[in-house]
């Protein structure tokens, strides 16, 4: 347990660094612990010491630790890749889902889904082929078509930078992706308002609130012995 408090306060303490040195206010940050790693009652520890924000990447996970920290007052996150037939398991938990990468998962959301969804569009704004995700020049097609579905409130975008990237290169990932919500919500889309941004995990957070990260996405950092 304190190796989880110290950890949750060094995570937090680097956030509000980052945050200051971006000269943005310091509440304009999220910070979503993903328990991927550990088990519910690891989880349900971390989340005594103050979280507030939990993620897990797999439907199964996500409701083995959804019914175990239901009690918990917790905002839920599903940051991955979702199959269309697993929706219908798992959307109607969810407070935000990171992963939308294709208008038919957005259909099928739209079908099972009882109330609105918020979501963030997924995109591959460094086009690696092992990524999923829209690409810059597809996303406007795209929203076209998910317009229709008044069970999806897209809240912002979210993307990943390459592995080996250099710091350089996220850094430029992360400004096309800011570049681009900023312009979708000037668009003033109904239920597309396009105000938040999901970018950064444990090893590139910093880069990501330079560049108007709104929800970083943090593991390891959180488990570290």
């Amino acid at each position: 347990m304190m190796t989880l408090k110290k950890n949750k306060e060094a995570v937090f303490e680097h956030v509000r660094q980052a945050t200051k040195a971006a000269h943005r206010p310091e509440d304009s940050v999220h910070i979503i612990a993903v328990t991927k790693y550990v088990d519910a009652q690891v989880a349900k520890e971390l989340c005594e010491t103050g979280i507030e924000h939990i993620a897990e990447n797999r439907v199964d996970k996500f409701l083995d630790k959804y019914q175990a920290l239901k009690k918990e007052n917790l905002t839920w996150h599903l940051i991955g890749t979702l199959q269309r037939r697993k929706v219908k398991d798992v959307i109607n938990y969810v407070d935000y889902f990171h992963a939308l990468d294709s208008v038919k998962l957005a259909a099928e959301i739209q079908k099972r889904a009882e109330h609105p969804i918020k979501c963030f569009l997924q995109v591959n704004i460094s086009e690696e082929e092992t990524k999923h995700g829209f690409k810059a020049n597809e996303v406007e097609a795209a929203l076209s078509e998910i317009a229709a579905f008044d069970k999806i409130e897209l809240v912002g975008l979210m993307t990943m930078a390459p592995l080996a990237a250099t710091k350089e290169e996220i850094a430029d990932i992360f400004n096309q992706t800011q570049e681009l919500n900023h312009h979708l919500h000037n668009l003033h889309l109904p239920h597309m308002p396009f105000t938040e941004l999901s970018m950064g995990m444990s090893g590139d957070y910093d880069i990501a609130i330079q560049n108007g990260a709104t929800f970083v996405r943090i593991g390891s950092a959180f488990f570290e012995e």
